[in-house]
């Protein structure tokens, strides 16, 4: 995408974000991450006066005098957003890739962060952290982070949002197109637990993290688990509807996006299009469980669909569970 081009696409997603924040989003966002109490901050010796209910016991065993724990209000809250930019997250069966809705839902959270005079980040990763922008305030940072999500390689050529046209055709192409890639520039995998490791080691304090993945990765749960005990780690889960439902168009060479594994297919089979539909959910079922388990939320997007309501209906599962404390 050319310079000129993406500032179009800034400006683009900036009027239509900033308006749906300022419409839906604003209220939602303040009334879930705001008002959050306060922050551990130190312990300090015992004076009299203080509460005794705020004594660490653990210190003062260990010291033989009492000690307390000192808190501060949390005025400002710090978001950052990682987004996965591999291979798969370029693949797209309609109107968008599912980086294209990636980009748009990172635009929502940075303005209504912003919005609410937090601070926003980016971490950008697929096998390794490709870059990482500090959590700062103002609108010309947002967009800032709105571009970089949107073209982190801006001379790059050829990786355009994909759409298709006609589906037979452009199954064609869209292979065509990642071998290209895979040529020009290699596979570019997910390592979600190299992006969580780095997060808790350049994030001093607490911060609430959106992690925006199709989660085609392994062994990146602990890592996660250990992530959101320090912060409040989100899962933004997107996917695209024909990863489930296969559509018919017979005999066809499917290619794995990020490790280039190729295989034909009978797509006309109605036993194979089940047997993807049936893994697909069972995936996404045994990904839900360690989720639970992790006390992880989740927000499920489809590439193809509004980004917005499942943006809103998070933030309202999360105001009412605080309000029930």
């Amino acid at each position: 995408m050319l310079p000129g081009e993406i500032v179009k696409q800034v400006r683009r997603i900036q009027v239509t974000t900033g308006r749906q924040v300022a419409d839906v989003l604003a209220g939602a966002y303040s009334s879930v991450f705001k008002g959050r109490g306060v922050e551990f901050d130190e312990v300090r010796p015992y004076v009299p006066g203080d509460d005794v209910r705020s004594i660490d016991w653990n210190v003062t065993a260990r010291m033989g005098e009492p000690f307390i724990k000192r808190y501060v209000e949390e005025r400002q809250l710090t978001v950052l957003m990682l987004v996965d930019l591999s291979a798969s997250q370029d693949f797209g069966s309609d109107r968008r890739s599912k980086r294209d809705a990636a980009v748009e839902l990172s635009a929502l959270i940075a303005f209504s962060a912003i919005n609410n005079d937090d601070k926003v980040g980016l971490l950008l990763f697929d096998s390794e952290v490709v870059s990482y922008i500090p959590p700062r305030k103002g609108q010309r940072h947002a967009l800032r982070v709105v571009r970089e999500v949107l073209a982190p390689e801006a001379t790059r050529e050829g990786d355009a949002p994909f759409a298709w046209r006609s589906l037979a055709t452009t199954v064609r192409e869209r292979l065509a197109s990642l071998v290209r890639r895979h040529r020009s520039r290699g596979e570019k995998k997910t390592d979600i637990a190299a992006a969580l490791d780095f997060c808790r080691r350049v994030l001093p304090r607490r911060a609430v993290l959106f992690l925006v993945s199709d989660f085609l990765d392994a062994d990146y749960i602990d890592g996660l688990r250990l992530t959101n005990r320090r912060h409040d780690v989100v899962a933004v889960r997107v996917s695209d509807r024909h990863e489930r439902l296969m559509p018919d168009i017979g005999l066809a060479t499917l290619r794995d996006a990020e490790t280039g594994a190729m295989r034909l297919v009978d797509t006309s089979s109605a036993n194979f299009r089940t047997a993807i539909e049936e893994g697909f959910i069972a995936h996404q079922d045994v990904q839900d469980r360690e989720f639970a388990r992790s006390k992880i939320d989740v927000i499920d997007i489809d590439a193809s669909d509004d980004v917005l309501d499942p943006l809103v209906r998070f933030f309202r599962m999360r105001e009412r569970r605080n309000r029930r404390g």
